[in-house]
């Protein structure tokens, strides 16, 4: 295992490398689709955002030259739907930039910054906007600028809107008009990141940059741009990969392949799915980048069956210490152990689950005993995650439950992709069933964002992971939770795969999830949770101070970093 101070160690000796030095003129640019920053605007839809504000605030507490490169969403994310009467949607709405801490970009004569973006027959302007997170620089661009058709100004409103075209010209705007946005302030990376692939566009804006630079053709400059350029793939689930039809790229990059003198054609066969009619951001990025990660070794050995030409090396994913750890003395340092006298743990856990319960009572008017087991299952509602396994037996689970001796209790949260019909109806069913026949013992909490999240993955005594195995390419709430003594039961996907969770949680059966569920809860969690001596339960309390271990020594964004 590793040491965290070693980690730490590892960061300072990275800085004598003659590398390291050139990231402090030229630093590591990291764009990504979504941000969730530490002020809390609604510029994130789930997992692929938290997991780039962790990797942000990492370099930001250890003085890491890394700058972000995002889009600012009027509108926020919609984060739920709901059927009443047809299906409506509820909107996030993201904080107004200035109430949330941005400031205005302004170029050398202090004057707004803009940035020219060729979209179809036509330019558009953007503008940006600025904030730091523990240190490290963020900028956003946004299109509500007067100068622009009302079309246009709307392109950056929401996040991951369902419209294909809306969505590709954020994607343009976000890879094209991000790197165009560095120029500008006279910021030139020496390395080029793509948190997935919704930002690849911004290949073909450094190629044009080489072919500048070098005065030379498009073939040789697709090579030195390809060195530049990293990338990281969350995901092996189709739903998760961008795809375009190749005719609607084209159309979009038209006017953009004049200003370049290169065929449209050149420029779209870069991310050309093979012997079909479609163009894939995914693709694109990763055939312009000279190292993709996988976001765990699973993940890794999955995505080999899948993109044989495309390796991956597996680079597992960590959370951002201070940012999650909750579970410290008040006022104490983020991340810092806590002292071995018996019970010490446990007190400061029962103060984090009486938050989460004032929370649960304030929201659905339940009202639970903290000395009543809680399970917490919270995450993005889509089939692979498997939100409704624990209910496949609902005899056997109200029966267990509602045992007096030793009751359970479920808080369940989390919402579907806007355009997830499937997921929609997971969550409908989800919300029939806890305001139903098991209103007694189950729980939805709505509008899951990070406050929430941080509540739960804190106050809960357990969490509930489900995922079909080798669909959750890495999966880290289970992470914050066990950094906070949560202790993990889960199906073996993701980080989990590379943990050893004897004495500090439970592996369920990929196939036999919710039998295994139901066994493990009557016949080992029950008896350790409710096993008391003098209102504590020392053994449970072990396995909380093993699970937080396994975290600071293994899962961290500093080791990620």
């Amino acid at each position: 295992m590793a040491d965290p101070k070693e980690e730490l160690r590892l960061l300072d000796q990275i800085r004598t490398w003659p590398q390291y030095a050139r990231f402090a003129g030229r630093p590591v640019a990291y764009f990504c689709t979504e941000f969730a920053f530490s002020g809390g605007q609604r510029l994130y839809a789930g997992g692929l955002g938290v997991l780039a504000g962790d990797m942000v605030r990492e370099a930001g507490d250890r003085e890491f030259p890394l700058v972000a490169v995002g889009l600012y969403y009027r509108e926020g994310y919609v984060c739920e739907t709901k059927e009443v009467g047809g299906r409506t949607m509820e909107i996030c709405k993201a904080t107004p930039p200035e109430q949330a801490g941005f400031e205005p970009v302004l170029d050398k004569g202090g004057e707004r910054l803009h940035v020219i973006v060729p979209i179809h027959d036509r330019v558009i302007k953007a503008r940006a906007w600025t904030y730091k997170d523990r240190g490290a620089r963020i900028y956003l661009l946004d299109t509500d600028c007067e100068e622009n058709s009302p079309e246009d100004q709307r392109i950056t409103d929401r996040l991951y809107v369902g419209d294909k075209e809306t969505r590709l010209k954020q994607e343009i705007v976000l890879g094209i008009g991000g790197l165009r946005l560095l120029e500008a302030l006279d910021i030139h990376p020496s390395v080029y990141h793509l948190n997935e692939g919704h930002s690849a566009l911004l290949a073909l804006e450094l190629i044009w940059h080489e072919m500048r630079e070098r005065h030379i053709g498009f073939d040789e400059a697709k090579q030195f741009a390809r060195r530049r350029i990293v990338m990281t793939n969350h995901t092996l689930v189709a739903a998760g990969q961008e795809v375009f039809s190749y005719d609607l790229v084209a159309m979009m990059l038209d006017r953009y392949a004049e200003e370049l003198s290169v065929p449209v054609h050149d420029l779209v066969s870069l991310g050309r799915v093979q012997q079909s009619n479609e163009f894939s951001m995914s693709m694109l990025a990763f055939r312009m980048a000279s190292i993709i990660n996988a976001v765990s070794k699973l993940h890794a050995k999955k995505a080999k069956e899948i993109w044989t030409d495309h390796p991956m090396v597996a680079v597992t994913n960590g959370v951002h210490v201070p940012f999650w750890d909750s579970i410290g003395d008040p006022g104490s340092e983020p991340g810092a152990g806590l002292g071995t006298a018996k019970g010490e743990f446990w007190k400061q856990h029962q103060y984090r689950k009486d938050e989460l319960l004032a929370h649960i009572k304030e929201k659905t008017g339940r009202d639970w005993s903290k000395d009543t087991l809680l399970i917490g299952w919270a995450r993005r509602t889509v089939q692979y995650k498997r939100p409704l396994a624990i209910f496949e037996d609902a005899v056997r689970l109200g029966a267990i439950a509602r045992n007096a001796d030793r009751p359970v209790r479920f808080v369940f949260s989390g919402h579907p992709h806007p355009n997830d019909v499937d997921g929609a109806k997971l969550l409908v069913e989800l919300k029939r069933l806890t305001d139903g026949e098991f209103a007694d013992i189950a729980v939805y909490l709505p509008e899951y964002d990070i406050p929430l999240a941080k509540k739960m993955v804190a106050g809960c005594d357990m969490w509930l992971n489900t995922p079909v195995v080798g669909f959750e390419a890495c999966g880290t709430s289970g992470m914050k939770a066990a950094l906070n003594g949560v202790l993990p039961c889960t199906t073996r996907d993701g980080w989990v795969d590379e943990a050893d969770l004897r004495h500090l949680g439970w592996i369920l059966n990929n196939d036999r999830t919710a039998h295994d569920f139901y066994h493990l809860l009557e016949s080992e969690i029950l008896p350790l949770y409710y096993g008391r001596s003098g209102g504590i339960p020392e053994v449970w309390e072990e396995y909380m101070r093993s699970s937080r271990d396994m975290i600071l020594r293994r899962f961290t964004a500093t080791r990620m970093l």
